[in-house]
């Protein structure tokens, strides 16, 4: 199993845990351009007492996910940020499936943690799958937010995806210029949620 990645910071500070897959994990760059580093950079300059984890792996999947879950949540989590289901839809994978797997880490995380608030990355479906599975696909992530009173980033690459120069030569992850975008859109809706657990 790979080791998480921890910041340097305060190694007893709650944890702020991305769960996620190469976009997480900073795919083709070094750790430090991938976008949890450029969070904990910004939760340090905020003065805000929280500890980064990156737990993105390459391929993860939402059944991937959720076979590590229990190990990760060893720590003293406060915030999850949960970044799953591309790779799910880049296989053509059942979406319901994909939910189930989404909804029991959410309630693993709530039942080790009961207090720790979560936040769930929404996606965007590849148009080559078709408009159906594609509304259900996009629909999943803001169902399961709004039932499970968790935060929604509406679209985790918002302003990267699509875009060539942002991206690297595979059409799919950020480079270091798209990472910080995308640090960008995580934390217009991180921010408010660590300063309400802090507060």
């Amino acid at each position: 199993m790979p080791a998480a990645e921890v910041s340097a910071s305060d190694t007893k500070a709650p944890v702020v845990l991305f769960l996620g897959t190469s976009l997480t994990a900073g795919y083709g760059l070094t750790s430090d351009e991938a976008y949890p580093a450029l969070i904990q950079s910004k939760v340090d300059s905020a003065g805000l007492d929280f500890r980064v984890v990156n737990a993105g792996v390459s391929g993860e999947t939402s059944a991937g996910g959720l076979r590590r879950i229990d190990w990760l949540l060893r720590q003293p989590l406060a915030v999850l940020v949960l970044e799953l289901g591309a790779n799910d839809m880049l296989r053509g994978q059942d979406i319901e499936a994909m939910r189930g797997n989404l909804q029991e880490i959410i309630d693993r995380t709530r039942a080790a943690h009961a207090d720790a608030q979560i936040v769930i990355a929404g996606l965007k479906a590849a148009p080559n799958l078709g408009e159906p599975y594609a509304s259900r696909f996009e629909a999943t992530f803001v169902e399961l937010a709004a039932e499970n009173g968790a935060t929604l980033i509406p679209f985790l690459l918002d302003s990267v995806a699509g875009v060539p120069e942002l991206n690297q030569p595979d059409g799919n992850h950020p480079t270091a210029e798209g990472q910080r975008i995308v640090a960008k859109n995580v934390w217009e809706i991180l921010e408010p949620v660590l300063r309400q657990v802090e507060s």
